[in-house]
């Protein structure tokens, strides 16, 4: 057994599912945003619902949206810091049948119009899993390079894609597909084997003229 299994993650406590998991759940959000969040409402599922409060969830999540680590001491103070950030934001119950027991619906936009919708739930010992975004099933845990493609589902994109990939010397640890209909929508998400050759989202989006938008999350420990 590995012994982050059996110590734990480092962070500030009370709880690594409820509280240190909130803060990585956080910022990977904000990292699939790519800026600062103006705007957030946060739908707690579950047990983050019940219980958040008094393991701290909802400063957690705030702390990890303004960029703060799991292990940072100001997680505690999430809702001062957001306040003073300017960054507005609401907090609701959201029970949804199927949900994860520990997941949250995060909605964020900005002031010009782009808008932004990510699910994710903590797993347990601070591992979490970017579940959904925009409503498209992703499925990952962020540990490592993760590179989210949306894009209109034509011939030739998933080719353009990988073929990038291996002209910058960049391997692909798996990769999952999927789409709305055939073609309409569709996402195409990679994960790396690691961070050495950093991938260029506009750069990337450039191979495909299909391809709409490209997220990449660094592999780090969130």
């Amino acid at each position: 057994m590995p012994v982050w299994d059996i110590i734990g993650p480092v962070m500030i406590g009370p709880s690594s599912s409820h509280t240190a998991g909130a803060v990585r759940i956080g910022r990977i959000v904000r990292l699939c945003w790519g800026g600062e969040v103006q705007n957030a409402n946060i739908y707690m599922r579950g047990s983050f619902a019940t219980t958040g409060e008094g393991h701290g969830t909802d400063r957690a999540l705030l702390a990890g949206l303004l960029g703060y680590a799991p292990d940072d001491p100001e997680v505690r103070d999430g809702r001062e810091l957001a306040q003073r950030s300017g960054m507005k934001f609401n907090f609701y119950e959201e029970d949804l049948e199927g949900a994860h027991p520990n997941s949250v619906r995060i909605e964020i936009w900005n002031d010009g119009g782009r808008r932004m919708d990510a699910t994710a739930a903590s797993l347990g010992g601070g591992a979490v899993s970017l579940q959904k975004l925009d409503g498209f099933e992703v499925d990952v845990s962020c540990l490592l390079p993760v590179i989210i493609i949306m894009n209109r589902d034509v011939h030739g994109v998933v080719g353009a894609v990988t073929t990038y990939l291996s002209s910058h010397g960049i391997n692909i640890a798996t990769m999952k597909l999927h789409r709305d209909s055939r073609g309409g929508l569709a996402t195409m998400v990679l994960e790396l084997d690691s961070n050495e050759s950093a991938v260029v989202p506009e750069e990337m989006k450039t191979v495909h003229d299909a391809i709409v938008r490209v997220i990449s999350i660094p592999g780090v420990a969130l």
